[in-house]
């Protein structure tokens, strides 16, 4: 057997397309540029799992249900200017994942909160972290679905083993008792022992509104920003960024008979 067919068989044996397609290429190289062992090997095994990330990644994006793919690097700083490049960007290291804290984004609709949300997952996702991304509602419902079958307590265990969760669009539609009991044991269970992303169209002074009631607002805000990075954005909606908000139509004269 040839060398190349002895590789070949080794690369299908070890499940490694990426580093026998890199090969040829990375062979050459390493011989042009007279490379130790060490790191040809290094350059064809950081291949192979570069190609894993990726591909799992791409997986987990998928099983995590994000409405739309955005990224950090879209985010368009020139039109939000009330948060700071540098603040998104030291999120966008995930240094709140490893320490179990949470997200708060704050503020109107249509100034980029779901877009930091999501890229923040997808950011995540990449990094080999599972995520799951609902509205509100939609958790709610996840969990009252639960709570019918008798499975509520397992549900949330499970969850916990999802290093990030994304509660989207909090304040929307307020909650009754029930959801709001439902939304403040999710929070509960989770509090340091892994990570939240949460945006709201309300400002916690509202919550109260939102929970119908103070007392459960107050206790909801306290788990999630015990450990928590808060953003509040401002001004107009990114849908509207690309209208002239100043112009006035010009009047009509009326016509002569």
């Amino acid at each position: 057997m040839s060398a190349t067919s002895e590789l070949s068989h080794l690369f299908r044996a070890l499940k490694a397309p990426a580093a026998a397609r890199a090969l040829p290429k990375l062979a050459e190289r390493a011989r042009a540029e007279e490379w130790t062992y060490e790191r040809f090997a290094e350059a064809l095994l950081s291949t192979e799992q570069s190609s894993r990330e990726a591909h799992g990644g791409e997986g987990r994006i998928r099983s995590a249900r994000f409405p739309a793919r955005k990224t950090l690097e879209e985010f368009d700083f020139t039109f939000q200017r009330s948060v700071k490049k540098q603040v998104i960007e030291h999120l966008g290291q995930l240094d709140f994942l490893h320490a179990r804290e949470n997200v708060v984004v704050l503020g109107p609709p249509g100034t980029g909160k779901s877009h930091l949300a999501i890229a923040l997952g997808i950011r995540a996702c990449l990094a080999g972290r599972r995520v799951i991304f609902r509205t509100a509602t939609e958790w709610v419902a996840l969990l009252a679905d639960a709570q019918r079958q008798g499975r509520l307590d397992d549900e949330l265990r499970r969850l916990e083993r999802y290093p990030l969760l994304v509660c989207d669009e909090v304040g929307y539609i307020p909650f009754d008792p029930h959801a709001a009991n439902l939304m403040f044991m999710l929070v509960s269970r989770r509090y340091e022992r892994a990570s939240l992303i949460v945006t709201s169209n309300k400002p916690f002074s509202a919550w109260g509104e939102i929970f119908g009631d103070d007392a459960t607002a107050a206790a909801m805000i306290d788990r999630l920003v015990h450990h928590a990075e808060i953003l509040s954005l401002k001004g107009d909606s990114y849908r509207l960024k690309d209208h002239d908000l100043g112009a006035r139509p010009a009047p009509q004269t009326a016509e002569r008979a």
